[in-house]
């Protein structure tokens, strides 16, 4: 049974990580026989939004408590990851991503990344393991690692800050998958797109199916 990991940074889209992609993506792994295991890092994420209003609140969360909600209480703390471990990973996205992952929400093509979070990807992508990106995330990927392929649907800005890394960029519709066959990335737009949820759980399903296609 192929094992992946998925990692996520809270609970909710302008906040945490998106729900549906998440979702979706856990019911992909298990529609397809496989197994995965949630992680989160074990701090505060950068802020908190009431999602009704769309205005921050004054109050603080834990992203790997936050996720907890989706994991239903199993979710590990992301230092515990080890690529010996896995045989894929997958970053749901969500505009939290952006903003507790790495830091794209505010400083564009300036954006770092977590330690914690860069040594994930550098690790599979060493192990030669495939690594998965849904919505906002390929542009994490496209950061840590540079010549790589990914999509992020068709906006012309962001694509414009993948290019500045050194990546390459290929426009997608809704549920497609972009496959850098060589560095083993696979990347499907999400909610970059106008979407409805079933529209995410095509592109999950379809990312995870390319993902196992590769293993």
């Amino acid at each position: 049974m192929k094992k992946f990991a998925v990692i996520l940074c809270g609970c909710g889209s302008m906040d945490g990580s998106e729900i549906h992609e998440s979702v979706m993506t856990m019911l992909a792994i298990d529609n397809a026989g496989c197994q995965y295991t949630l992680f989160a890092p074990d701090e505060n994420q950068y802020h908190v939004i009431n999602h009704l209003t769309q205005q921050p609140m004054s109050e603080t969360r834990n992203m790997r408590v936050e996720a907890a909600r989706i994991g239903r209480g199993n979710v590990l703390d992301i230092r515990d990851f080890k690529a010996e471990d896995f045989d894929a990973v997958v970053f749901p996205g969500g505009f939290g991503a952006a903003k507790s992952l790495f830091t794209y929400a505010f400083d564009g093509a300036n954006a770092t990344v977590r330690e914690d979070v860069r040594k994930v990807v550098v690790d599979m992508f060493q192990a030669h393991k495939p690594i998965g990106a849904l919505c906002i995330s390929p542009v994490m990927v496209a950061k840590v690692l540079g010549k790589v392929t990914v999509t992020v649907g068709t906006d012309a800005k962001t694509i414009e800050d993948v290019l500045s890394f050194g990546a390459k960029h290929q426009e997608t519709a809704q549920g497609e998958v972009v496959t850098d066959k060589e560095h083993l990335i696979f990347t499907t737009p999400c909610y970059m797109l106008p979407a409805t949820i079933k529209d995410i759980a095509l592109c999950a399903d379809n990312l995870i199916k390319s993902m196992l296609e590769s293993m």
